[in-house]
């Protein structure tokens, strides 16, 4: 027992070790360049699936090992570690740090909560639709960071305004107050661990009355053996929690910043087929946002029905009085909102920037009219979606947010400086470095690829599958990508399996995006999972779900993600990229290869 107590302790170690000794035979036997990089192709997968080393540093690798394999020299592999892609994510993580310092995500995602109003179904939609909205443009972690302490508020707010009916019913008939029922006012502040909410002392009381009332909550909650008074109050915080976790995971699909997947795809497949000049902001927002949207909506059903039941006529029933427990979820929401203030001038030049970044991002090269980047034809592709985010993220550090100052030896308070609307240091605790390294690790892993000639020895060994339906090509490889990613991390698995599609797609003549969007897509339905992405985590923190309950979600929800992107593949997104024809920017394949 103690040997294997040794085992596990040392379990990283010992697999990074075995795993590079125990495929050592590969490149030593066969000696040719193509096995050469499948053994470091092997290796890097193998940490990254296990994350026996920390993702970024596995990333690192291929800078380590194709040099000492004489694959690719070191100059030209750390040139594959910057891209356009990392200028692209700077700017972008300006914009997301901004909102983030000056509050205006929260004030948006409150007050399209307050605009679709408090019916449990609507108010779900309310959040499912505002946390979409923000991931859009912020990441999926700091979307769900941010508005899961909100909708627990609310869920808290829901279950203290039944146990306030259940105080006045039993004040009515026993002419007294029970104590132990009275609404904790304490979910309206910052605080979200339910646990602390119900040992913290109310304010404006005492703490001996704060003490007698919690003692006798957790009386309460001991006798009944749960810590939710009903059933359907623990169903509301498990629907509140998954609600925001999927819905700041889809609303990053429909733009290529959404998500860091979004940027690998775009990056690779920008590097790997220059002539192609379909892919931008404007296309991906225009073929994304129609699935992304009947995703979210078909996944606010299915998680309803599953949690509460779905009543249509209830739903859509209008004039309906308000209960209790939405009047209390409409004041707690409306508090919340006023905590904020009136909006300030940092917030409002922050949404101006916000918005000028997305109409440039659009009117660069929409496709249907000559963009703005025409004015530069003489150098047509050199601005890029980058060029803009660049441009408005320098913004950020120039324009002024307040005026700094100082007191004279007189006493008199003069400016000496101004602060903008951000800061270096601010921008560095937001930047995501790993995944800057992570991704400069794939692109150099798909260059690696490239110079070895293992691409095209992939491409020769799929060429079979072109006896096969595209169809079902593209849904084993959107159920591939689905299935990987549940246990792998999204970057990881759209980086390891990139260079295999893209190969894939051609040796049988097809054109790439054809199984290049689907893959890319799916490779954000990690739903199933706790560990499966870090949205998913940041709710189960809070206690309320089981693994079985987010499997039963997560499992509907990959159905409905994968059955929408093969409709709109074979739908609305085939004219848009003419997808039946094989391009002319995509090489062309050798007799050998093709079907």
């Amino acid at each position: 027992m103690k040997f294997f107590s040794y085992i596990m302790v040392y379990r990283r170690f010992l697999l990074v070790v075995l795993t590079v000794l125990v495929l050592l035979p590969l490149p030593i036997v066969l000696h040719t360049k193509e096995t050469e990089c499948a053994y470091i192709l092997f290796v890097v997968a193998i940490f990254w699936l296990t994350e026996a080393l920390p993702l970024s540093v596995t990333a690192l690798l291929p800078s380590l090992m194709f040099p000492m394999l004489g694959i690719m020299p070191s100059k030209k592999v750390a040139s594959a570690y910057f891209k356009d892609f990392h200028l692209l994510l700077i700017g972008v993580i300006c914009l997301a740090t901004s909102i983030e310092k000056w509050n205006l995500h929260k004030r948006i995602a409150l007050k399209m909560v307050m605009i679709v109003g408090v019916n449990p179904a609507w108010l779900t939609l309310g959040f499912m639709s505002s946390t979409a909205f923000l991931s859009m443009w912020l990441s999926n972690t700091s979307t769900a960071a941010m508005a899961m302490p909100i909708a627990e508020a609310v869920a808290q707010q829901i279950i203290n305004a039944e146990a306030e009916v259940e105080a006045t019913q039993m004040t009515y008939f026993n002419g007294s107050t029970n104590h132990g029922l009275e609404i904790d006012e304490s979910v309206n502040g910052h605080e979200t661990n339910e646990r602390k909410e119900k040992t913290k002392p109310v304010p404006g009381c005492n703490n001996d009355t704060g003490k007698i009332s919690s003692k006798v909550e957790l009386e309460k909650n001991s006798g009944m053996g749960t810590k939710y008074r009903t059933k359907k109050g623990h169903m509301i915080c498990k629907l509140m929690c998954l609600c925001i976790a999927y819905s700041s995971t889809i609303g990053g699909l429909t733009t290529i910043t959404g998500t860091s997947t979004n940027l690998i795809f775009a990056e690779y497949f920008n590097t790997r087929y220059p002539d192609c000049r379909c892919l931008n902001f404007g296309s991906w927002f225009t073929f994304s946002f129609p699935a992304a949207l009947i995703i979210l909506l078909l996944s606010w059903i299915w998680l309803q029905w599953l949690f509460l039941g779905f009543n249509f006529k209830e739903t859509f029933k209008c004039g309906k009085t308000k209960t209790v427990q939405q009047k209390a979820c409409a004041e707690v929401i409306k508090q919340e909102y006023q905590k904020l203030g009136p909006i300030r001038y940092q917030e409002i030049v922050t949404l101006v920037l916000f918005i000028l970044m997305a109409l440039l991002w659009f009117s660069r090269d929409p496709g249907f009219v000559p963009g703005w980047s025409a004015l530069f034809s003489e150098y047509p592709g050199f601005a890029t979606d980058s060029t803009v985010a660049l441009l408005i993220g320098l913004l950020f550090f120039l324009i002024p947010a307040k005026r700094l100052t100082k007191t004279t030896p007189t006493g008199e308070i003069v400016a000496f400086d101004y602060s903008p609307l951000i800061t270096w240091k601010e921008f560095q605790s937001f930047m995501p470095w790993d995944i800057a390294i992570l991704v400069g690790g794939g692109f150099a892993l798909a260059d690696g690829c490239e110079e070895s000639g293992l691409s095209n020895w992939i491409a020769n060994k799929l060429s079979p599958l072109g006896s096969l339906p595209v169809w079902l090509i593209i849904l084993i490889s959107s159920l591939m990508v689905t299935s990987l990613t549940e246990v792998a991390s999204n970057p990881a698995t759209i980086t390891l399996l990139l260079p295999i599609l893209s190969p894939l797609a051609e040796a049988i003549h097809v054109n790439p995006l054809y199984i290049l969007i689907p893959s890319t897509l799916c490779t954000s339905f990690a739903f199933l999972l706790p560990v499966a992405n870090p949205p998913n985590a940041i709710v189960f923190s809070y206690g309320h779900l089981k693994v079985i309950d987010m499997v039963k979600a997560g499992l509907g929800v990959n159905i409905v993600g994968v059955a929408v992107v093969m409709l709109g593949i074979y739908t609305w997104i085939v004219p848009m990229f003419d997808l039946y024809t094989y391009p002319s920017w995509a090489p062309a394949m050798s007799n050998e290869t093709m079907p």
